[in-house]
């Protein structure tokens, strides 16, 4: 087991294990920003993995099929955006209404295309392919961590860098940050507060999209049910964790997918399928209760001074 936990093949399954985890905290991180918390993560990496496949397998390409699922992610967090700034629903019951949608939609809508139930094994879907890097795979140890993973991964690291930078360096980053911390400020100074938690949630669903795409476009090569098996809320932590900046909740996101590839490579051990399963999300309540229990020891810490 330890000879596997060093190996460079488990330190290249955490890269593909944080992929979507990563995905899905980054469209947290810039909902939170704008202050929205956007719950409906989990729901919409479901659709975008079975529209991932239907629309790789209609158009015949993967990254035409990338670009269509992210037009789709944006449509579930602009309607997310509708219920909850227009018609004033509560935006936690709102994304959770659209996570039960996605559990049974998904499965409805597959059976139609389709006529499959569990997995869509009967469409012929393209993948994302697989990158290998000159001169870096050339190097030992390393280059078997970082080269030869999925373009995905690639993007998804490429996000990190573009949002922390869209977020901290553009007009538009700054506005999304005034209007989370004081909305009536931003206001003030002529922001339309709407308009940019508009913005946030629509970028928001575009990014887990992308998420969602990769656990049937690269992680596996078909939709399942209920595939994305609780990585929206564990992405929801992984960001909280990380204060809501993309460089946080990706340090964050490579701890819960380090969980994720231990609980894949110990399936291989005698330890009973259930408690296996358990590591990712044991794992998230006890980092979210370490990060509790900071919080509250550092508010004592300020209010007694």
């Amino acid at each position: 087991m330890l000879e596997s936990l060093l190996s460079p093949e488990f330190f290249n399954a955490i890269l593909r294990a944080t992929t979507p985890i990563l995905f899905a905290a980054l469209a947290s991180s810039v909902a939170s920003k704008a202050g929205i918390t956007n719950m409906a993560l989990e729901g919409i990496m479901l659709f975008s993995a079975l529209f991932g496949v239907i629309f790789s397998a209609m158009t015949g390409n993967f990254f035409t099929g990338l670009l269509l699922t992210m037009v789709i992610g944006g449509l579930i967090g602009w309607f997310l955006a509708f219920f909850v700034l227009n018609l004033k629903t509560d935006e936690i019951l709102a994304a959770v209404a659209i996570n039960l949608i996605a559990t049974g939609g998904t499965v409805l809508l597959m059976l139609a295309v389709s006529g499959d139930r569990g997995s869509s094994t009967s469409i012929a879907s393209f993948s994302a392919p697989r990158i290998v890097i000159p001169l870096i795979d050339k190097i030992p140890f390393l280059g078997e961590i970082i080269s030869g993973q999925n373009l995905m991964t690639y993007l998804a690291i490429l996000a990190v860098i573009i949002m922390h930078l869209f977020m901290y360096k553009t007009p538009l980053g700054l506005k999304i940050r005034a209007v989370g911390e004081n909305k009536n400020a931003a206001e003030s100074v002529g922001i339309s507060s709407r308009k940019i938690q508009y913005i946030a949630l629509i970028l928001s669903g575009v990014l887990a999209s992308m998420g969602g795409f990769f656990m049937s476009g690269g992680y596996m090569n078909m939709f399942t049910k209920d595939m994305s098996a609780g990585r929206g809320y564990i992405a929801l932590a992984a960001s909280a964790m990380g204060g809501n900046t993309p460089i946080g909740a990706s340090l964050v996101s490579l701890l819960f997918g380090a969980a994720q590839a231990l609980a894949n490579m110990m399936q291989l051990t005698d330890i009973p399928h259930e408690l296996i399963q358990m590591i990712p999300y044991l794992t998230t309540l006890i980092g979210l209760g370490v990060y509790s229990y900071s919080n509250m020891k550092r508010r004592q810490k300020l209010a007694g001074k």
